[in-house]
């Protein structure tokens, strides 16, 4: 078992450094301080420079509007103020886009553009074939006064290190296929494979970041797995095509819906953490790619698995 941890190790250093050694050339162009430091005469040369943000129907005097509302002014100011830079970012989404090069080399590296989108949370991250657009103002700090209103379990992913995360997961979004029935299990493992490609795109990432927890949400569900599962299995939910259990386990909420105590203990989501594990235990006790992995059914995955809950 020390001489397979080893090699497994070596193997993951190598091909990290032959990730790194990747050339990956990622330009971020700051559309939210170019629109901020324009004028009326400036409207030309932006819409030269980003065409795919100024849709034909949409007259000049929208964005003369735009440009002279006092909220949207504020909004840019307080964008330009957290993110007067944003190198490190940069840095953060051009090792990440090595690792998308590496793994699918065919899929195209996308143009990065920052904007701002009225605090469209929902829609933090847009991902188009090769454009990708940041809503930077959805990233101001959980506890920011524009988002006054917005539940907790939403907020706290508010925060700049979220970028690099809800990067990977639209990516990832492109890559895993929809479940392939109404099953719990099979969405339970559609979702498995959307957080196992995640971290593999971003390995730094911790598991509480990629699940989009709190460390104690992430310590708690790594407690309680054991218990979970068991929730799952004597209930025979893995099988059941009832709507509701996405509300319960998959959908984002401020909790999971066991109808128990723990209740308002737990995270949402949980359902998508067992279906991570799953689906971690499935690569690591089969000899198959990642690739091969994203194409293979729910039910053979849960088959050849051999998952077994922390105790």
């Amino acid at each position: 078992m020390v001489v397979a941890g080893f090699y497994s190790c070596s193997q993951m250093d190598q091909r990290e450094k032959e990730i790194a050694a990747i050339d990956v050339d990622l330009e971020v162009k700051r559309f939210d301080l170019a629109f901020a430091a324009a004028g009326q005469n400036d409207l030309p040369v932006l819409k030269e420079q980003f065409p795919y943000l100024f849709p034909a129907q949409f007259a000049d005097s929208v964005w003369y509007k735009r440009m002279e509302d006092t909220l949207q002014q504020e909004l840019l100011i307080e964008v330009s103020n957290k993110f007067s830079g944003f190198d490190s970012q940069t840095n953060t989404l051009e090792t990440l886009f090595k690792h998308v090069h590496y793994y699918f080399p065919n899929l195209t590296i996308p143009d990065v553009v920052t904007v701002t989108s009225d605090v469209d949370y929902r829609n933090r991250v847009i991902y188009a074939d090769s454009l990708l657009l940041i809503g930077l103002d959805n990233y101001l700090g959980a506890d920011h006064r524009f988002y006054e209103g917005i539940q907790q379990y939403i907020r706290k992913n508010l925060e700049p290190e979220r970028i690099p995360v809800d990067v990977a997961e639209q990516v990832a979004l492109r890559l895993v296929s929809g479940p392939e029935n109404r099953s719990f299990l099979a969405k339970v493992i559609y979702f498995g494979k959307l957080h196992y490609l995640m971290q593999q795109l971003l390995p730094e990432a911790s598991g509480a970041a990629v699940m989009g927890y709190t460390e104690n949400e992430f310590a708690w569900v790594q407690a309680n797995e054991s218990e979970i599962w068991r929730y799952f299995i004597d209930r025979d939910l893995l099988f059941s095509t009832d709507s509701k259990l996405d509300q319960r386990f998959l959908n984002p909420a401020p909790f999971s819906k066991f109808y128990l105590e723990l209740d308002h203990d737990s995270p949402g989501r949980v359902g998508r953490y067992i279906g991570w594990q799953i689906v971690s235990a499935y690569m690591e006790n089969n000899e198959v790619s990642l690739q091969q992995m994203l194409g293979e059914p729910a039910e053979k995955i849960f088959n050849d698995s051999r998952f077994k809950p922390l105790k």
